[in-house]
């Protein structure tokens, strides 16, 4: 006997073995329901759940290119429990979406990274979708996408009115350029010169083009909700898409801005070949990508050297870059000789 949805090109089967796969990796209880069940955790006098959804954009493409899709899913948790950590929370639980036009292992392969984002990230996989549209998306074409949910107390969120004048500002450094900026990055690599994923660069001598482009995004958890149960952070600012002149103003108040020194902390050799290779202006440069930053704190000055211990005992991975002025004109101000 035919099925007919199958016929039409959906294999329901691969559906049921995609969910088995995931329970049997997460022991979550929830997975296979019609809804993931989570439970808020006790202790909280008022508390406020804080959620973010989010993607990968064009970062997916080079993951068919190399055949390699065991970080993607990475990514997708990151960029969204990033997010609510900037604002106070404390990861929870995460739910992915993955439409493509033909379930295969590739999908599993995604789910193993999500899997493994959502250890990194200290959040539960309560549950998610993988849908088989074939006629929307080729055969091996796919998208991510996920959503996550954090939880603080109501008065611990950070706002924009707990930053002061004189609050230092500290970033984090970032595993690479994360996930934005790819639509330039793959314009500069792959279509403005000859080059591809298998390509070693000058810069890269020891490793492909495209095994750099795919280090998965940095999550921030491990780093942050220690600070933030001591509330040791007044402002985070996650630098996503629009780099640093996007991201650090939506920490401040409007009478208030940042003056940051580019010169403090160590440039990738990433940016560095994407400015050379894209020929890009190095101002340009902050307007788009992290450059070596995944986050920028706002701290209380009396705090800083205790925010630097805990985030500097292993290896380096702060610097204080800047402080917070009063504004002028613009909201950001770089310094510092490269510029």
């Amino acid at each position: 006997m035919t099925n007919p949805y199958q016929d039409a090109g959906v294999n329901v089967e691969s559906g049921y073995k995609i969910s088995k796969f995931v329970k049997q990796n997460t022991h979550s209880k929830s997975i296979g329901n019609f809804g993931g069940v989570y439970e808020i955790p006790m202790g909280f006098k008022h508390p406020v759940l804080v959620s973010s959804d989010d993607g990968v954009g064009t970062k997916l493409l080079l993951t068919n290119e190399l055949r390699k899709w065991d970080t993607i899913g990475i990514d997708c948790v990151a960029m969204c429990v990033n997010d609510i950590l900037a604002q106070g929370a404390i990861p929870q639980y995460f739910l992915d979406y993955i439409s493509t036009g033909k379930v295969n292992q590739k999908v599993e392969m995604i789910l193993k990274g999500v899997i493994a984002g959502c250890k990194q990230a200290d959040a539960a996989l309560i549950g998610g979708e993988t849908a088989e549209m074939p006629g929307v998306y080729g055969e091996n074409d796919y998208d991510i996408a996920g959503f996550a949910v954090g939880i603080c107390e109501k008065d611990e969120l950070l706002t924009k009115k707990r930053v002061e004048l004189g609050d230092v500002l500290i970033g984090i450094t970032s595993s690479g350029i994360h996930s934005n900026g790819y639509s330039l990055v793959r314009k500069i690599f792959f279509q403005e010169h000859d080059f591809n994923v298998e390509t070693r660069l000058p810069e890269f001598p020891n490793q492909k083009l495209g095994d750099i482009l795919l280090e998965p995004t940095k999550i921030y958890t491990q780093e942050l909700v220690p600070l933030l149960k001591q509330r040791l952070v007044k402002g985070i600012a996650h630098i996503t898409g629009g780099g640093f002149y996007e991201n650090v103003p939506r920490i401040l108040p409007d009478d208030l801005g940042a003056e940051i020194n580019v010169d403090i902390w160590p440039e990738l050799p990433i940016f560095q070949a994407l400015q050379k290779y894209g020929q890009l202006q190095l101002s340009d440069m902050y307007h788009i990508f992290n450059m070596g930053l995944g986050i920028v704190l706002a701290v209380d000055p009396k705090n800083e050297i205790e925010v630097l211990n805990q985030l500097n005992q292993s290896e380096t991975l702060a610097y204080t870059i800047g402080s917070v002025v009063k504004r002028k004109t613009d909201s950001l101000i770089l310094k510092g000789e490269k510029l």
